[in-house]
C-alpha cells in the first residue's frame, strides 16, 4: 500500500480545468416518520485522467453523492447544489438531454451488476443497443465492438459470452461485462459504486488492476467509491473521505491515507490491517454513525472523536488547509495544537 501512495504522492493534473464540478451539493430523502439528510454540503471537483476514490463508512453518503451525477435518485429525494458535467448543469437539464449525456459522457458501474444487468436479456444485446443509442453504426459493427470490449476486460471465449445471460456468468464475469457495458459508449467520466464489494480477494485485485488498467489507456476520469483504505490506495490519485453525508478531508492519496489531518481518517487508518500493525490488536472507532434526521449543526464526528472539545460543538467546522493540496473539516488543523498521531 505504501508503495502506491509514494507513487501517487504528487498531484500532476491539479492545475487542469475540472471535468466535473460539485458545489455544495445536499441530497434529503423525505420519509413518513422523519426526512434523511443523506448529503450535507459535498463539493468536489474531477479533472481528466484523474481517479478520485470517495471513501467512508457505510451509510456516509458516498453511492448517493454518487447517483446524483448520474440523477439516478427516487422521486422522494429533495436535491440542492450543483452538478457541472463537461460544461452541462445536470441538475438543471431535462431527462432527454440528461439521456443523451448518459453513455458519452458519463457512465457507471454499479455494485450489484446482477441487479443491473438486464436478467432476461443477453449480455451481448444489452451492450450493442447501448452503442447504437449513441452512435450510428449497425447491428454487425456493434457487435464487434462488443465483442471487442469483452476482449478488452479479458472475458475468455467474448463470442460465446456475448450471447449468454447475466446468470450464466460468475460473479467476477458479470462484473467485467458490467464493466464492458459501462465502456461501450466511450465516457469521458466512469463512475464505479464499489465494484468489487461482492468479490473475492484473487478477483478484487483483478478488476482493480484491470480498472486503472483501461483509466489510463482510455484516458477516463474516473470516481471510485469504496469503504476499503487497501482499494483506495491502490488505485487513487486523489481521495475524498465522507462521513455523515459530508466530505471531511480530501486531497493526493498520499496526503489523506499517510497524513491523515482529520480524526475520522486516522481512526479509519488505525482500524484497518495493514504491514504497521500487523500482529497488534486494531484500534476501532469507537461509537456509530450518528442518524441523519437533520441537516448538521457541529462537528458530527465530536461524539466519537476522543480530540473533541467545545469549538467543535459551536457550528460545521470550516475546512483547514492542512498543506498546499490537502485540506480537513477540523478545528485542530491549523490551530496549533498537537498534530494527530497517524496510524
Amino acid at each position: 500500500m505504501t508503495a502506491a501512495l509514494d507513487a501517487a504522492a504528487a498531484d500532476p493534473v491539479a492545475e487542469v480545468e475540472p471535468l466535473l464540478t460539485i458545489e455544495d451539493l445536499s441530497v434529503r430523502f423525505r420519509g413518513v416518520d422523519a426526512d434523511v439528510h443523506a448529503v450535507n454540503g459535498v463539493s468536489l471537483e474531477l479533472r481528466p485522467g484523474e481517479v478520485l476514490a470517495i471513501l467512508g463508512e457505510s451509510g456516509s453518503g458516498k453511492s448517493v453523492t454518487l447517483r446524483s451525477v448520474m440523477r439516478l435518485l427516487p422521486r422522494h429525494a429533495v436535491v440542492s447544489g450543483r452538478v457541472v458535467l463537461d460544461g452541462h448543469d445536470i441538475l438543471s437539464m431535462s431527462e432527454r438531454r440528461l439521456t443523451d449525456l448518459r453513455g458519452p459522457v458519463v457512465s457507471m458501474i454499479f455494485q450489484e451488476p446482477g441487479l443491473a444487468l438486464d436478467p432476461i436479456v443477453r449480455i451481448g444485446r444489452q451492450i450493442t443497443e447501448m452503442i447504437r443509442r449513441h452512435e450510428r453504426v449497425s447491428a454487425a459493427e456493434a457487435r464487434e465492438r462488443a465483442r471487442a470490449l469483452f476482449e478488452r476486460v479479458r472475458i475468455p471465449l467474448p463470442e460465446r459470452r456475448l450471447d449468454a445471460f447475466p446468470n450464466e456468468l460468475s460473479g467476477g464475469m458479470r462484473q467485467r461485462a458490467m464493466t464492458a457495458l459501462a465502456l461501450s459508449a466511450r465516457p469521458k467520466v466512469l463512475l464505479a459504486d464499489e465494484p468489487t464489494t461482492a468479490l473475492d480477494a484473487t478477483v478484487q485485485i483483478q478488476i482493480l488492476l484491470l480498472l486503472r488498467e483501461l483509466q489510463e489507456t482510455l484516458g477516463m476520469a474516473v470516481i471510485f467509491v469504496t469503504h476499503d483504505v487497501g482499494v483506495a490506495a491502490e488505485i487513487a490519485d486523489r481521495v475524498a473521505v465522507m462521513y455523515a453525508g459530508t466530505v471531511v478531508e480530501h486531497g493526493t492519496a498520499a496526503d489523506v491515507l499517510k497524513r491523515g489531518a482529520h480524526p475520522y481518517t486516522v481512526g479509519l487508518m488505525r482500524s484497518t490491517v495493514h504491514g504497521a500493525v500487523r500482529g497488534e490488536r486494531l484500534d476501532p472507532i469507537p461509537g456509530a454513525p450518528p442518524a441523519l434526521t437533520s441537516a448538521p449543526d457541529r462537528c458530527m464526528f465530536a461524539p466519537r472523536c476522543a480530540h473533541a472539545h467545545a469549538p467543535c460543538l459551536d457550528g460545521v467546522p470550516a475546512e483547514r488547509d492542512a498543506s498546499a493540496s490537502h485540506r480537513a473539516r477540523c478545528v485542530l488543523v491549523g490551530s496549533g495544537a498537537p498534530a494527530i498521531a497517524p496510524a
